[in-house]
């Protein structure tokens, strides 16, 4: 089965996730799960068609099923050959098939990072001006395409506390808790020197740079989900990490409630996160709505759907439904 994280909210970019939190996840969950399944199946040769089940989907996640996952189904399926198409010219251009399941794999996930971001940045009726690195963004991509899809991912989101805009760090949403995690990566040859300082050491093979030290903006983004926690009267557990996939870390002890991983343990915290056997939790729904909710959100009406073009918050859009 192809892995992937939902993500739930992209800096302040409108979400189907906080128009209605709890539907979402499962439904996404669902299609993923019976599209690969179809896809599968007719690339090994089981099956030519069977229709994709949208009952109760509604017509917003009907649309997209097709124009994502049947287009997608459409260009792995094989040609039937007939003596007309043998005896016939070659053609000048042929559909790409993919020869082993881990390139099916591959380009079935990338076809849902585009069903991800558009779940991420749009309704039914608005929309959010997205800024193309996303798209192409290694990180976001490497978040989204190795970890399971109970996985519910917040990329840098912008919350609205008292009226001003605070960015966050990462945030990880499993079914078992919040994970914050800030990543710092370097050159390969870089070792990272952490301290209790408020700069960090950055050794290079020629010189040194010196950085802030990470665990000053997760301590801040920890501060800010426990205040929404708590003003929701809702209890959530919470940790913090700071991760090199590349680089060593030195330091003498972690942090409480903070991880510090360099590559050398990067393995380790990266399969335990990929077990994880746990289906989504109503805890963890309500954690995301929660967070969702506090969160600034900037979108206009799409043309078709209103005139009016001016941004919109998320709660313009539920007085409109």
């Amino acid at each position: 089965m192809a892995l992937i994280a939902q993500l739930i909210k992209l800096q302040d970019y409108i979400t189907r996730y906080e128009w209605d939190t709890y539907r979402y996840p499962t439904q996404y969950i669902r299609l993923k799960n019976e599209n690969w399944n179809i896809l599968y199946r007719e690339w090994i040769g089981e099956v030519e068609e069977e229709p994709i089940a949208t009952e109760e989907l509604g017509d917003d996640l009907q649309e997209e099923n097709y124009s994502v996952f049947t287009k997608l189904k459409n260009k792995f399926r094989k040609p039937k050959v007939t003596v007309d198409v043998i005896q016939a010219e070659p053609a000048e251009e042929k559909t790409h098939l993919p020869e082993t399941e881990a390139e099916l794999k591959q380009e079935f996930l990338d076809n849902l990072l585009n069903f991800q971001m558009k779940w991420a940045t749009s309704t039914v009726t608005h929309s959010s001006f997205v800024n193309q690195k996303f798209y192409h963004d290694p990180l976001l991509k490497y978040l989204l395409q190795r970890f399971p899809d109970t996985y519910l991912v917040m990329y840098f989101p912008v919350f609205t506390i008292k009226k001003a805009p605070i960015e966050a760090n990462i945030i990880l949403i499993t079914p078992l808790e919040i994970e914050i995690i800030h990543f710092i990566e370097y050159e390969e040859e870089a070792m990272i020197m952490a301290s209790d300082e408020r700069t960090w050491h950055i050794e290079f093979a020629d010189h040194h740079e010196k950085i802030l030290n990470p665990i000053i903006s997760l301590k801040r983004t920890e501060k800010l989900i426990r205040s929404i926690l708590a003003a929701e009267e809702m209890e959530f557990s919470i940790k913090k990490t700071v991760l090199s996939r590349i680089n060593n870390i030195v330091f003498a002890a972690e942090p409480y409630n903070t991880s510090i991983i360099g590559k050398l343990s990067y393995d380790d915290w990266f399969q335990e996160k990929r077990k994880l056997a746990s289906p989504l939790k109503s805890m963890q729904i309500k954690t995301a709505e929660a967070l969702l909710k506090h969160c600034q959100t900037t979108s206009v009406r799409r043309p078709e759907w209103e005139e009016d073009t001016g941004p919109l918050a998320i709660k313009d859009m539920e007085e409109k439904e």
